[in-house]
């Protein structure tokens, strides 16, 4: 015979009532588990360069990867609230792999919002793969600015800033400081001179002036070597020699071939922006304001090392589905595109204030980083730089200037 049967009449009515509430619960538990929404994010990627001039800034494995699963962790944290499940797929692109059939890769898997960390070539390819199944990109590592304007598309959201949003962030601090002279060392690959290009836009735009320019050739040659301290003391101060008398030398080298090797090697003792010294970014193991010290905290938790730029911007592109997805209460493509395209749109991203999408080329608005590898110098937009309309679209390319035709 059953225990409950030798239990006091209101001891019956207890254990009634909790196996009636432990039904309840059980019922609505299977009910939100079967009438949960999933929404699948793609983070399409290639792998990373490990040339880098010092030994702790080559980029871990995960880099990019580790921003993603803590977003869809964060996600899931506010999802699971209205039924929502998020899910990652991940693909990663070899050399040679055709982008196209990555795109249709995912897309078979009924995956259509995704996260890139690709070139601007593969980028353009997948976004023309993209359109015709209705996929949303989030470009988080091309910053050429060709992708904002005579090559925009309208299916790609531009989470990483421009060349010209940076190099705009760092001439808005050196005019500031009046260090408005420039000399400018420009290296020898196609990055370095788009970067070149933008920096001295941005000099231009601000009131700066390039009086001394040079190029850096890369031959090649390694530095890691016995020898290598005692070349890189010879060649440096032989590179800046005899330049204009300058306020600041500023180096464009996204190869990373020469920039980390001028700080206190210079001819003439003069700070140094741009490729190393004070560099524009968008996220820094250091920073700590707005609250970014808990998701510096969370992330080194979880992945045991820092935050890294590259996470950061994944970060951001997999939380600005998450937002749209609450904000919406719907996992349906087409409501979640609507929705970030929209100027209600925002997302928090631990820098003081809410981002939001320009509509003339989908790119995100954001204050950028100065570091100098340890803190944080400043954040611009530099006070006193002002805008009709955000303070934030005096970084990049403005409405007016745009060449940018979505269709």
């Amino acid at each position: 015979m059953p225990a409950a049967a030798f239990a006091p009449a209101g001891i019956k009515g207890t254990l009634s009532c909790l196996a009636a509430a432990l039904s309840i619960a059980l019922y609505f538990e299977t009910a939100n588990a079967a009438q949960q929404s999933e929404i699948k994010i793609g983070y399409l990627h290639a792998p990373l360069s490990k040339i880098r001039i010092s030994l702790i800034d080559i980029p871990p494995a995960n880099e990019g990867l580790a921003g993603a699963e803590l977003a869809v962790e964060d996600n899931t944290t506010t999802g699971q609230f209205l039924g929502q499940r998020f899910l990652l797929a991940e693909r990663e692109l070899g050399p040679g792999d055709d982008v196209a059939a990555a795109i249709q890769g995912l897309s078979d898997q009924g995956v259509m919002l995704v996260v890139t960390s690709i070139g601007s070539n593969d980028l353009l390819a997948a976004a023309d793969a993209a359109r015709s199944r209705g996929m949303l990109l989030f470009n988080a590592a091309a910053p050429d600015d060709a992708l904002r304007e005579d090559q925009c598309r309208a299916n790609i959201i531009h989470i990483v800033p421009s060349r010209s949003m940076l190099s705009d962030a760092l001439a808005q601090y050196l005019v500031w400081k009046k260090w408005r002279r420039w000399a400018l060392i420009v290296g020898s690959h196609d990055a370095d001179r788009l970067l070149g290009v933008a920096l001295k836009r941005s000099a231009a735009k601000f009131g700066a002036k390039v009086i001394s320019e040079r190029e850096y050739e890369d031959t090649g040659g390694a530095r890691r070597t016995d020898s290598g301290l005692s070349e890189v003391q010879r060649q440096m101060p032989t590179l800046t020699q005899g330049l204009d008398d300058y306020d600041v030398l500023v180096a464009a080298d996204e190869s990373e071939v020469f920039a980390g090797y001028l700080p206190y090697r210079t001819w003439d003792p003069r700070p140094v922006a741009g490729s190393a010294g004070l560099v524009p970014t968008t996220w820094s193991a250091s920073f700590d304001q707005w609250g970014a010290v808990q998701l510096q905290s969370r992330f080194a938790k979880m992945f045991k090392r820092p935050m890294r730029p590259l996470d950061a911007q994944v970060w951001t592109a997999v939380r600005m589905i998450g937002e749209a997805s609450s904000r919406t209460e719907s996992a349906e493509t087409a409501s979640l595109v609507a929705y970030i395209k929209s100027p209600d749109f925002s997302v928090a991203a631990f820098k003081g204030q809410k981002l939001t999408i320009r509509d003339w080329n989908f790119q995100l608005r954001q204050p950028i980083l100065l570091s100098d590898g340890r803190n944080i110098v400043s954040v611009s937009p530099q006070e006193g730089f002002l805008h009709p309309a955000s303070a934030l679209d005096t970084l990049g390319a403005d409405k007016p200037e745009t060449s940018c035709k979505l269709n």
